[in-house]
Protein backbone atom coordinates (compact mmCIF):
# COMPACT_ATOMS: atom_id res chain seq x y z
CA UNK A 1 0.00 0.00 0.00
CA UNK A 2 2.67 2.22 0.89
CA UNK A 3 4.40 1.71 -2.39
CA UNK A 4 1.30 2.27 -4.78
CA UNK A 5 0.68 5.35 -2.69
CA UNK A 6 4.51 7.11 -3.13
CA UNK A 7 4.17 5.71 -7.19
CA UNK A 8 0.84 8.08 -6.87
CA UNK A 9 2.50 10.82 -5.02
CA UNK A 10 5.78 10.83 -7.38
CA UNK A 11 3.33 11.59 -10.02
CA UNK A 12 1.18 14.37 -8.94
CA UNK A 13 0.19 15.36 -5.85
CA UNK A 14 -4.08 15.26 -5.01
CA UNK A 15 -4.13 18.88 -6.18
CA UNK A 16 -3.14 18.66 -9.26
CA UNK A 17 -4.97 15.33 -9.67
CA UNK A 18 -7.82 17.56 -9.15
CA UNK A 19 -6.95 20.30 -11.31
CA UNK A 20 -6.39 17.58 -14.09
CA UNK A 21 -9.41 15.64 -13.47
CA UNK A 22 -7.86 12.74 -12.40
CA UNK A 23 -9.46 12.73 -9.39
CA UNK A 24 -12.98 13.99 -7.99
CA UNK A 25 -13.61 15.65 -4.96
CA UNK A 26 -16.76 14.73 -2.78
CA UNK A 27 -18.82 16.13 0.13
CA UNK A 28 -21.09 14.09 2.38
CA UNK A 29 -24.03 15.87 3.70
CA UNK A 30 -25.70 18.53 1.72
CA UNK A 31 -27.14 20.80 3.90
CA UNK A 32 -26.52 24.49 4.58
CA UNK A 33 -23.11 23.96 4.90
CA UNK A 34 -22.03 21.02 2.24
CA UNK A 35 -24.25 22.22 -0.82
CA UNK A 36 -22.71 25.53 -0.98
CA UNK A 37 -19.45 24.08 -0.70
CA UNK A 38 -20.21 21.32 -3.26
CA UNK A 39 -21.31 23.61 -5.52
CA UNK A 40 -18.31 26.47 -5.36
CA UNK A 41 -15.32 23.51 -5.91
CA UNK A 42 -18.02 22.05 -9.00
CA UNK A 43 -17.03 25.72 -10.90
CA UNK A 44 -13.16 24.50 -10.70
CA UNK A 45 -13.38 20.69 -10.33
CA UNK A 46 -15.58 17.16 -10.69
CA UNK A 47 -17.53 16.95 -7.28
CA UNK A 48 -19.92 14.33 -6.15
CA UNK A 49 -22.41 15.41 -3.98
CA UNK A 50 -23.86 13.12 -1.36
CA UNK A 51 -26.83 12.73 0.97
CA UNK A 52 -28.70 10.35 2.50
CA UNK A 53 -31.90 11.72 1.96
CA UNK A 54 -32.84 10.77 -1.53
CA UNK A 55 -35.92 12.89 -1.76
CA UNK A 56 -33.46 15.80 -1.29
CA UNK A 57 -30.98 14.52 -3.92
CA UNK A 58 -33.73 14.16 -5.98
CA UNK A 59 -34.25 18.45 -5.45
CA UNK A 60 -31.04 18.98 -6.31
CA UNK A 61 -30.79 17.26 -9.20
CA UNK A 62 -33.33 19.66 -10.41
CA UNK A 63 -31.08 22.80 -8.88
CA UNK A 64 -33.45 23.38 -5.77
CA UNK A 65 -31.69 23.98 -2.65
CA UNK A 66 -33.57 22.10 0.05
CA UNK A 67 -32.70 24.66 2.56
CA UNK A 68 -34.05 27.44 0.47
CA UNK A 69 -30.06 29.18 0.40
CA UNK A 70 -29.29 29.08 -2.86
CA UNK A 71 -31.39 29.94 -6.11
CA UNK A 72 -31.12 27.59 -9.22
CA UNK A 73 -28.47 30.17 -10.87
CA UNK A 74 -26.09 29.17 -8.51
CA UNK A 75 -26.17 25.51 -9.84
CA UNK A 76 -25.26 26.37 -13.21
CA UNK A 77 -22.05 25.48 -14.41
CA UNK A 78 -21.12 22.97 -11.93
CA UNK A 79 -19.71 19.85 -12.51
CA UNK A 80 -21.58 17.93 -10.36
CA UNK A 81 -22.95 14.54 -9.67
CA UNK A 82 -25.81 14.26 -6.81
CA UNK A 83 -26.41 11.03 -5.15
CA UNK A 84 -28.19 9.02 -2.66
CA UNK A 85 -25.76 5.80 -2.93
CA UNK A 86 -22.82 5.41 -0.97
CA UNK A 87 -21.18 2.86 -3.46
CA UNK A 88 -21.05 5.80 -5.54
CA UNK A 89 -18.68 7.77 -3.64
CA UNK A 90 -15.68 5.16 -4.22
CA UNK A 91 -15.29 7.69 -7.33
CA UNK A 92 -13.69 9.98 -5.33
CA UNK A 93 -10.77 10.70 -3.88
CA UNK A 94 -10.87 13.98 -1.59
CA UNK A 95 -13.66 13.64 0.80
CA UNK A 96 -15.09 16.76 1.91
CA UNK A 97 -17.21 15.80 5.45
CA UNK A 98 -19.76 18.50 6.29
CA UNK A 99 -22.45 16.70 8.52
CA UNK A 100 -24.17 18.37 11.62
CA UNK A 101 -22.65 18.03 14.74
CA UNK A 102 -26.09 18.28 17.30
CA UNK A 103 -26.30 17.93 21.02
CA UNK A 104 -28.57 15.22 22.95
CA UNK A 105 -31.17 15.89 25.34
CA UNK A 106 -28.46 15.92 27.88
CA UNK A 107 -26.63 18.96 25.89
CA UNK A 108 -23.60 16.25 25.17
CA UNK A 109 -22.65 15.90 21.94
CA UNK A 110 -23.90 13.34 19.56
CA UNK A 111 -21.28 12.26 17.20
CA UNK A 112 -23.54 9.45 15.14
CA UNK A 113 -23.82 11.67 12.42
CA UNK A 114 -20.51 12.35 11.51
CA UNK A 115 -19.58 8.46 12.64
CA UNK A 116 -21.78 7.37 10.47
CA UNK A 117 -20.50 9.54 8.13
CA UNK A 118 -16.94 8.45 8.69
CA UNK A 119 -18.51 4.60 8.02
CA UNK A 120 -19.41 5.28 4.73
CA UNK A 121 -15.89 7.17 3.29
CA UNK A 122 -14.64 4.35 5.52
CA UNK A 123 -16.01 1.42 3.47
CA UNK A 124 -14.69 2.85 0.21
CA UNK A 125 -11.43 4.29 1.10
CA UNK A 126 -8.43 3.82 -1.17
CA UNK A 127 -4.71 4.35 -0.43
CA UNK A 128 -3.86 7.75 -1.60
CA UNK A 129 -7.28 9.71 -0.34
CA UNK A 130 -8.17 12.56 1.42
CA UNK A 131 -10.20 12.92 3.47
CA UNK A 132 -11.11 16.34 4.97
CA UNK A 133 -14.12 17.37 8.16
CA UNK A 134 -15.90 20.48 8.00
CA UNK A 135 -17.88 19.77 11.01
CA UNK A 136 -17.63 21.49 14.27
CA UNK A 137 -16.34 19.38 16.94
CA UNK A 138 -13.85 19.82 20.58
CA UNK A 139 -10.19 18.92 19.73
CA UNK A 140 -8.90 16.12 19.41
CA UNK A 141 -12.25 14.33 18.12
CA UNK A 142 -11.10 14.15 14.25
CA UNK A 143 -8.18 12.26 15.17
CA UNK A 144 -9.76 9.82 18.29
CA UNK A 145 -12.93 9.60 17.14
CA UNK A 146 -13.58 9.95 12.92
CA UNK A 147 -9.65 7.88 11.95
CA UNK A 148 -9.95 4.86 14.67
CA UNK A 149 -13.28 4.66 12.07
CA UNK A 150 -11.40 5.38 8.97
CA UNK A 151 -8.31 3.23 9.63
CA UNK A 152 -10.52 0.01 11.20
CA UNK A 153 -13.01 -0.17 8.01
CA UNK A 154 -10.25 0.60 5.33
CA UNK A 155 -7.56 -1.43 6.63
CA UNK A 156 -5.00 1.92 6.29
CA UNK A 157 -3.07 3.37 8.09
CA UNK A 158 -3.74 7.58 8.37
CA UNK A 159 -0.69 9.28 7.57
CA UNK A 160 1.09 6.20 5.25
CA UNK A 161 -1.83 5.36 3.41
CA UNK A 162 -4.40 8.51 3.53
CA UNK A 163 -4.29 11.81 4.72
CA UNK A 164 -6.51 13.38 6.72
CA UNK A 165 -7.39 17.45 7.43
CA UNK A 166 -9.72 19.30 9.34
CA UNK A 167 -10.91 22.37 8.17
CA UNK A 168 -14.21 24.03 10.28
CA UNK A 169 -16.79 25.32 8.04
CA UNK A 170 -17.75 29.27 8.81
CA UNK A 171 -21.28 29.10 6.72
CA UNK A 172 -23.39 31.89 7.83
CA UNK A 173 -27.09 31.17 6.38
CA UNK A 174 -28.68 33.74 5.01
CA UNK A 175 -25.84 36.19 4.89
CA UNK A 176 -25.20 37.12 1.38
CA UNK A 177 -21.95 39.43 2.18
CA UNK A 178 -19.77 37.12 4.22
CA UNK A 179 -19.75 34.02 1.79
CA UNK A 180 -17.47 30.86 1.19
CA UNK A 181 -15.58 33.31 -1.05
CA UNK A 182 -14.81 36.01 1.19
CA UNK A 183 -14.38 34.28 4.65
CA UNK A 184 -10.92 33.10 5.28
CA UNK A 185 -10.75 29.25 5.65
CA UNK A 186 -9.23 27.54 8.63
CA UNK A 187 -6.91 24.46 7.43
CA UNK A 188 -4.82 21.68 8.69
CA UNK A 189 -3.45 18.65 8.06
CA UNK A 190 -2.25 15.53 9.37
CA UNK A 191 1.22 16.56 8.67
CA UNK A 192 3.09 19.14 6.50
CA UNK A 193 2.35 17.94 2.53
CA UNK A 194 -1.44 17.03 3.62
CA UNK A 195 -1.94 20.64 5.11
CA UNK A 196 -0.36 22.43 2.25
CA UNK A 197 -2.31 19.83 -0.56
CA UNK A 198 -6.09 20.87 1.96
CA UNK A 199 -4.54 24.23 1.53
CA UNK A 200 -4.45 24.55 -2.02
CA UNK A 201 -7.40 22.95 -2.87
CA UNK A 202 -9.38 25.36 -0.53
CA UNK A 203 -8.11 28.11 -2.00
CA UNK A 204 -9.65 27.31 -5.40
CA UNK A 205 -13.03 28.49 -4.08
CA UNK A 206 -11.82 30.91 -1.07
CA UNK A 207 -10.54 33.67 -2.11
CA UNK A 208 -9.76 35.25 1.14
CA UNK A 209 -7.28 32.70 1.62
CA UNK A 210 -6.60 30.27 4.31
CA UNK A 211 -5.10 29.86 7.40
CA UNK A 212 -3.20 26.89 7.79
CA UNK A 213 -2.89 25.75 11.23
CA UNK A 214 -0.11 23.79 12.81
CA UNK A 215 -2.34 20.85 14.02
CA UNK A 216 -5.76 19.70 13.25
CA UNK A 217 -6.27 20.26 17.04
CA UNK A 218 -5.41 23.92 16.36
CA UNK A 219 -8.30 24.40 14.12
CA UNK A 220 -10.94 22.58 15.89
CA UNK A 221 -10.38 24.98 18.52
CA UNK A 222 -10.04 27.93 16.61
CA UNK A 223 -13.62 27.12 15.30
CA UNK A 224 -14.92 25.87 18.37
CA UNK A 225 -14.36 29.02 20.86
CA UNK A 226 -15.62 31.58 17.88
CA UNK A 227 -19.18 30.63 18.40
CA UNK A 228 -18.44 30.12 22.71
CA UNK A 229 -17.24 33.91 22.59
CA UNK A 230 -20.22 35.06 20.86
CA UNK A 231 -22.50 33.11 23.29
CA UNK A 232 -20.41 34.32 26.29
CA UNK A 233 -20.84 37.84 25.41
CA UNK A 234 -24.06 38.01 24.09
CA UNK A 235 -24.84 36.13 27.62
CA UNK A 236 -23.57 38.98 29.31
CA UNK A 237 -25.45 41.23 27.39
CA UNK A 238 -28.60 39.26 27.93
CA UNK A 239 -28.10 38.84 31.75
CA UNK A 240 -27.81 43.00 31.95
CA UNK A 241 -30.89 43.38 30.28
CA UNK A 242 -32.83 41.60 33.07
CA UNK A 243 -30.87 43.72 35.55
CA UNK A 244 -31.79 46.96 33.25
CA UNK A 245 -35.39 45.93 33.42
CA UNK A 246 -35.65 45.34 37.06
CA UNK A 247 -34.12 49.30 37.21
CA UNK A 248 -36.46 50.36 34.76
CA UNK A 249 -34.34 51.47 31.87
CA UNK A 250 -33.97 50.55 28.39
CA UNK A 251 -31.00 48.17 27.55
CA UNK A 252 -30.71 49.75 24.21
CA UNK A 253 -30.52 52.90 25.27
CA UNK A 254 -27.48 52.00 27.71
CA UNK A 255 -26.16 50.05 24.57
CA UNK A 256 -26.13 53.21 22.57
CA UNK A 257 -24.40 55.21 25.43
CA UNK A 258 -21.68 52.78 25.97
CA UNK A 259 -21.13 51.95 22.33
CA UNK A 260 -20.15 55.74 22.22
CA UNK A 261 -16.56 54.27 23.79
CA UNK A 262 -14.11 53.39 21.03
CA UNK A 263 -13.39 49.44 21.98
CA UNK A 264 -16.94 49.13 23.34
CA UNK A 265 -18.05 45.48 21.93
CA UNK A 266 -21.87 46.19 19.83
CA UNK A 267 -23.53 42.77 21.30
CA UNK A 268 -26.86 42.85 21.43
CA UNK A 269 -29.27 41.11 23.88
CA UNK A 270 -31.94 38.08 22.08
CA UNK A 271 -32.37 34.71 21.77
CA UNK A 272 -29.86 32.57 20.81
CA UNK A 273 -30.64 29.05 19.18
CA UNK A 274 -29.65 27.68 15.78
CA UNK A 275 -26.95 25.48 15.16
CA UNK A 276 -24.08 26.89 16.12
CA UNK A 277 -23.71 29.39 18.85
CA UNK A 278 -26.39 27.48 21.09
CA UNK A 279 -24.87 24.24 20.43
CA UNK A 280 -20.77 24.22 19.72
CA UNK A 281 -20.06 25.73 23.71
CA UNK A 282 -21.37 22.55 25.27
CA UNK A 283 -18.95 20.22 22.80
CA UNK A 284 -16.17 22.57 24.76
CA UNK A 285 -17.40 22.24 27.96
CA UNK A 286 -18.21 18.32 27.63
CA UNK A 287 -14.71 17.93 26.65
CA UNK A 288 -13.36 20.22 29.29
CA UNK A 289 -15.13 18.25 31.73
CA UNK A 290 -13.75 14.99 30.57
CA UNK A 291 -10.06 16.23 31.09
CA UNK A 292 -11.32 17.18 35.10
CA UNK A 293 -12.25 21.05 34.55
CA UNK A 294 -15.74 22.29 34.95
CA UNK A 295 -15.68 25.59 32.46
CA UNK A 296 -17.88 27.76 34.74
CA UNK A 297 -17.89 31.16 32.07
CA UNK A 298 -18.86 29.19 29.55
CA UNK A 299 -21.93 26.96 31.34
CA UNK A 300 -22.88 30.17 32.78
CA UNK A 301 -23.59 31.74 29.67
CA UNK A 302 -25.05 28.67 28.17
CA UNK A 303 -27.42 29.00 31.28
CA UNK A 304 -28.38 32.74 30.88
CA UNK A 305 -28.55 32.17 27.22
CA UNK A 306 -31.03 28.73 27.32
CA UNK A 307 -33.43 30.22 29.56
CA UNK A 308 -34.06 33.47 27.71
CA UNK A 309 -36.97 31.98 26.17
CA UNK A 310 -38.47 31.18 29.29
CA UNK A 311 -38.00 34.76 30.68
CA UNK A 312 -39.35 36.49 27.42
CA UNK A 313 -42.39 34.08 27.95
CA UNK A 314 -42.96 35.02 31.71
CA UNK A 315 -42.62 38.99 30.67
CA UNK A 316 -45.26 38.61 28.31
CA UNK A 317 -47.39 37.31 31.11
CA UNK A 318 -46.65 39.18 33.63
CA UNK A 319 -47.58 42.46 31.33
CA UNK A 320 -50.75 41.15 29.95
CA UNK A 321 -51.73 40.63 34.06
CA UNK A 322 -51.17 44.22 35.02
CA UNK A 323 -53.05 45.41 31.97
CA UNK A 324 -55.67 43.54 33.75
CA UNK A 325 -56.22 40.75 31.29
CA UNK A 326 -56.01 37.07 32.43
CA UNK A 327 -53.82 35.24 30.80
CA UNK A 328 -56.68 31.98 30.41
CA UNK A 329 -58.62 34.56 28.30
CA UNK A 330 -55.82 35.85 26.36
CA UNK A 331 -54.53 35.56 22.92
CA UNK A 332 -51.04 36.27 21.77
CA UNK A 333 -49.74 36.53 18.49
CA UNK A 334 -46.07 35.32 17.68
CA UNK A 335 -44.23 36.87 14.95
CA UNK A 336 -41.32 34.66 13.49
CA UNK A 337 -39.74 31.04 14.61
CA UNK A 338 -36.77 30.74 12.69
CA UNK A 339 -33.81 30.80 14.68
CA UNK A 340 -32.81 34.20 12.76
CA UNK A 341 -34.11 36.50 11.18
CA UNK A 342 -34.34 35.95 6.75
CA UNK A 343 -33.66 32.01 6.63
CA UNK A 344 -36.04 29.37 6.81
CA UNK A 345 -34.02 27.40 9.65
CA UNK A 346 -35.58 26.40 12.46
CA UNK A 347 -32.89 24.17 13.66
CA UNK A 348 -32.80 25.18 17.62
CA UNK A 349 -34.88 27.97 17.82
CA UNK A 350 -35.55 29.46 20.91
CA UNK A 351 -38.45 31.22 20.18
CA UNK A 352 -40.22 27.53 20.73
CA UNK A 353 -39.63 27.99 24.18
CA UNK A 354 -41.33 31.20 24.26
CA UNK A 355 -44.35 29.32 23.16
CA UNK A 356 -43.58 26.62 25.80
CA UNK A 357 -43.63 28.80 28.31
CA UNK A 358 -47.01 30.46 27.34
CA UNK A 359 -48.71 27.54 27.09
CA UNK A 360 -47.42 26.11 30.59
CA UNK A 361 -50.20 29.49 31.31
CA UNK A 362 -52.71 28.23 29.17
CA UNK A 363 -52.31 31.15 26.47
CA UNK A 364 -53.75 30.77 23.76
CA UNK A 365 -51.06 31.67 20.77
CA UNK A 366 -51.33 32.18 17.39
CA UNK A 367 -48.14 31.83 15.40
CA UNK A 368 -47.09 33.19 11.88
CA UNK A 369 -43.47 33.05 10.18
CA UNK A 370 -42.96 34.06 6.14
CA UNK A 371 -40.07 32.46 6.08
CA UNK A 372 -40.56 28.50 8.17
CA UNK A 373 -41.75 25.77 6.53
CA UNK A 374 -45.51 25.12 8.67
CA UNK A 375 -45.09 21.13 7.92
CA UNK A 376 -41.69 21.22 9.27
CA UNK A 377 -42.39 23.31 12.07
CA UNK A 378 -45.53 20.80 12.89
CA UNK A 379 -43.51 17.57 12.96
CA UNK A 380 -40.37 19.60 14.81
CA UNK A 381 -41.89 21.08 17.56
CA UNK A 382 -45.36 20.37 17.44
CA UNK A 383 -46.54 24.08 16.66
CA UNK A 384 -49.66 25.00 14.21
CA UNK A 385 -48.97 27.81 12.39
CA UNK A 386 -51.41 29.74 11.06
CA UNK A 387 -51.28 31.58 7.45
CA UNK A 388 -52.08 34.89 8.38
CA UNK A 389 -52.53 37.08 11.72
CA UNK A 390 -56.55 37.91 12.31
CA UNK A 391 -56.80 41.29 12.89
CA UNK A 392 -58.41 42.91 16.10
CA UNK A 393 -57.57 39.45 17.81
CA UNK A 394 -54.96 39.79 19.81
CA UNK A 395 -53.62 41.47 23.36
CA UNK A 396 -50.73 40.86 23.17
CA UNK A 397 -48.06 40.56 20.36
CA UNK A 398 -44.28 38.78 20.13
CA UNK A 399 -41.91 40.23 17.89
CA UNK A 400 -39.29 37.26 17.91
CA UNK A 401 -37.75 37.58 14.59
CA UNK A 402 -36.67 40.50 12.58
CA UNK A 403 -37.97 39.07 9.45
CA UNK A 404 -38.10 41.82 6.48
CA UNK A 405 -41.19 41.60 6.45
CA UNK A 406 -42.05 42.95 10.33
CA UNK A 407 -39.20 45.25 9.90
CA UNK A 408 -41.57 47.13 7.25
CA UNK A 409 -44.28 46.97 10.06
CA UNK A 410 -45.25 50.62 10.91
CA UNK A 411 -47.83 51.44 14.13
CA UNK A 412 -50.67 50.88 12.21
CA UNK A 413 -50.17 47.86 11.18
CA UNK A 414 -49.33 46.32 14.41
CA UNK A 415 -52.52 48.23 16.08
CA UNK A 416 -55.19 46.92 13.60
CA UNK A 417 -53.64 43.18 14.88
CA UNK A 418 -54.81 44.29 18.43
CA UNK A 419 -58.03 43.99 20.39
CA UNK A 420 -56.68 45.61 23.07
CA UNK A 421 -55.28 49.14 23.27
CA UNK A 422 -52.89 49.70 24.30
CA UNK A 423 -51.56 46.43 23.21
CA UNK A 424 -49.46 44.58 24.90
CA UNK A 425 -45.73 44.28 22.49
CA UNK A 426 -43.16 42.35 23.78
CA UNK A 427 -40.39 43.30 21.20
CA UNK A 428 -37.47 40.88 21.31
CA UNK A 429 -34.84 42.61 20.14
CA UNK A 430 -36.10 46.16 20.10
CA UNK A 431 -37.40 46.17 16.33
CA UNK A 432 -39.73 48.41 17.15
CA UNK A 433 -38.60 50.89 19.83
CA UNK A 434 -38.78 53.92 18.27
CA UNK A 435 -42.62 53.72 18.27
CA UNK A 436 -42.51 52.00 21.63
CA UNK A 437 -44.91 54.89 23.18
CA UNK A 438 -47.43 54.33 21.20
CA UNK A 439 -47.82 50.38 23.11
CA UNK A 440 -47.59 48.78 26.15
CA UNK A 441 -44.28 48.07 25.51
CA UNK A 442 -41.16 45.76 26.39
CA UNK A 443 -38.18 44.52 25.13
CA UNK A 444 -34.72 42.84 25.72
Amino acid sequence: MRNQRDEMSEEKDMYSRLLSGDATLSVIGLGYVGLPIALAFAKHIKVIGFDISAERVEMMKRGVDPSEELGAEDFEGSDITFTANPADLAAAHFHVMAVPTPINSMNQPDLSPLISASTTVGNILKPGDYVVYESTVYPGCTEEDCVPVLEELSGLKMGDDFKVGYSPERINPGDKVNTIETIVKVVSGCDAESLEVVGKTYELVVKAGCHRASSIMVAEASKIIENTQRDVNIALINELSIIFNRVGISTHEVLEAAGTKWNFLPFTPGLVGGHCIGVDPYYLTWKANKLGYHAKVINSGRYVNDSMGAYVGKQCVKRLLEAGVNPLESRVLILGVTFKENVSDIRNSKVFDVIRELKSFNVETDVVDPWASAEQVQREYGVAMIDQAASGSYDAIISAVNHEEYVAYGAEDLKRLFRLDPGVLIDVKGMFRNISGQFNYWSL
